[in-house]
């Protein structure tokens, strides 16, 4: 698959959640935009506010995807970071994503949502080994394979992560469960006894990229 694996209609919207960081700028972009024409100054504002704008519109697109094939697949769009055996037995596999990629993540596997936990941290870049240290919403999925979990960590630019939906929720795999704002990173531990069909640097593909061995 390609990174854009997309739906073939090309459908692409804007993620929900970004209305306070879009609107002020779109009105600004607006409003110098008017103003030139009552003053060539203006002009100065309206350009960069304009490119702002359609660069924001860009960055917080939410395209259409064709979901693929696995019993757990990737929650994020970016390159794999890390892959990492955890003391109890499941593997971490972590994703960053930097400000080019698509931020809305989405369901690893079809399940019941059964906690949503904000837990405050600090904002070093998502690279860093300190970033497990960042604000961040850790996710547990009740599925067919068991307990899966899936934290979304912010970043030095990211400061603000949105959860679309709440503990008790059903979803279907590659359901979109929530938007991290700018450049940031997303773990998934897979169950004990599953094997990763990832490698580092890897590029990703949310809901289409394959993360599990059959």
């Amino acid at each position: 698959m390609s990174n854009d694996s997309e739906n073939p209609r090309g459908r692409v919207r804007l993620a929900r959640g970004v209305s306070p960081w879009l609107a002020p700028t779109v009105a600004a972009a607006v409003v110098s935009t008017a103003l030139v024409r009552k003053s060539p100054r203006w002009a100065l504002a309206a350009v960069p506010l304009t490119a702002l704008t359609g660069a924001m519109l860009w960055f917080f697109r939410d395209p259409e995807r064709v979901p693929g094939e696995g019993r757990i697949v990737s929650p994020a769009d970016g390159v794999v970071q890390s892959i990492d055996p955890w003391p109890d037995g499941r593997t971490r596999v972590a994703i960053f994503m930097s400000p080019l990629n698509v931020h809305v993540n989405r369901a690893p596997a079809a399940g019941t949502i059964t906690s949503v936990e904000h837990v405050p941290g600090g904002f070093v870049p998502a690279f860093n080994k300190d970033s497990d240290k960042n604000e961040r919403v850790v996710w547990h999925f009740d599925t067919a394979l068991g307990d899966i979990e899936m934290v979304q960590i912010a970043g030095a630019v990211a400061r603000r992560i949105v959860p679309y939906l709440s503990a008790g929720t059903k979803v279907a795999q590659t359901e979109r469960v929530g938007l991290i704002r700018f450049g940031s990173r997303v773990d998934v531990y897979l169950p004990e006894g599953i094997e990763p069909a990832v490698s580092v640097g890897q590029k990703t593909v949310a809901g289409v990229t394959r993360i599990d061995h059959a």
